[in-house]
């Protein structure tokens, strides 16, 4: 077939002299406009690294300052709430290195560092670094200022167990329903005198009565501790194993998620729920886990949820020289900061 010179023509008159960020398409032009807002793109290697390369605000650590925030992104450097392999506590700074992570989300068709008023507001400032309970009570403190100014919470941690003092800021007013993609189910019970340890958080949120476990779905569970989990099903939750995705699959996952997470909402994604070929910096990796892409079909089918708060943990990135797992965790959280642009309590704060 011959080239088409008259096409050609027309695509060199159009494209021929585009000085960069130049687009016909309105919701791409509307992309771009932002992006190229300097005339270029900016260099993702250059500056001091945030989360999702969010514009970051200081804040006094006494009396942080998160006022006209929609979503206020922390980490919580804390591990000393695990039961296997420590590490997660270099988790924020891992993900918060991981360059080119959106702007543009192609499938929520959305841009929500542009569209939102986020910021990385920095760390959880931790009275100890040996005390679990003083830690605790310091992420609770820190996300409850985050949530009385009126933003929703997306945290970066960090072990499991930071999900249950940010529970306790966010449900303290009514209990919320969650979405927990893990490999765990987290509703065990003390180990070794340690109650509040990163395999218990939903047993203590729903024991808090700041989690209702009839509106909780956990996606992906698998491995060899499923004997510790039976509270997960007395209490009411809805338990799908990672066996059964591939039997279910993804849009009947989706559906099942939908209709169990009514109301107000927490998503909580533990970076194990991945195999460990896809993520192998984390404390306790088990095997026959889901992919990266199924991962993002399922975050990307719940769409239009009323998220109030989310979090990315134990992402462990030492145990893992390639950087997969902190890529793996920081395109989780893009598309839990991007499923907050649609989120009715949030979306009208943009």
């Amino acid at each position: 077939m011959a080239w088409d010179e008259t096409k050609l023509a027309r695509l060199r008159e159009r494209y021929g002299d585009d000085p960069g960020g130049r687009m016909y398409d309105p919701k791409f032009a509307k992309v771009a406009e932002r992006v190229f807002s300097r005339g270029a793109r900016p260099a993702p290697w250059v500056g001091v690294p945030t989360f999702l390369s969010a514009p970051f605000r200081q804040v006094d650590r006494a009396a942080p300052d998160f006022s006209g925030l929609a979503v206020a992104i922390s980490g919580a450097p804390m591990d000393i709430g695990v039961s296997n392999r420590p590490g997660a506590r270099f988790g924020p700074r891992a993900l918060r290195a991981i360059e080119r992570i959106g702007p543009y989300n192609h499938f929520l068709d959305c841009a929500p560092t542009y569209e939102l008023a986020v910021a990385d507001v920095g760390d959880v400032p931790f009275p100890s670094r040996y005390d679990l309970h003083a830690s605790h009570a310091a992420i609770e403190a820190w996300i409850r200022g985050v949530v009385d100014a009126g933003a929703a919470p997306l945290t970066v941690g960090g072990d499991h167990s930071i999900t249950h003092p940010i529970l306790r800021a966010v449900g303290r007013d009514r209990p919320v329903g969650l979405v927990h993609i893990d490999a765990h189910s987290d509703t065990g019970g003390p180990f070794d005198n340690e109650r509040f340890n990163h395999g218990a958080p939903f047993r203590n949120a729903v024991l808090d009565g700041v989690l209702d476990p009839e509106r909780v779905i956990q996606i992906g569970l698998r491995g060899s501790s499923e004997y510790l989990y039976e509270f997960a099903t007395e209490s009411g939750m809805t338990c799908i194993h990672a066996e059964e995705v591939a039997e279910m699959g993804i849009p009947a996952v989706i559906e099942k998620a939908r209709a169990v997470a009514q109301g107000p909402v927490y998503l909580s994604f533990d970076i194990d729920v991945l195999d460990p070929a896809f993520a192998p910096g984390t404390g306790t990796p088990e095997i026959g886990g889901l992919t990266t892409r199924e991962a993002q079909a399922i975050l990307r089918g719940l769409k239009g949820l009323d998220i109030v708060g989310g979090d990315v943990v134990e992402v462990a990135p030492q145990y893992d020289a390639t950087t997969n797992t902190a890529q793996a965790g920081a395109q989780m959280l893009f598309e839990i900061l991007s499923l907050m642009a649609f989120s009715p309590s949030i979306a009208g704060r943009a």
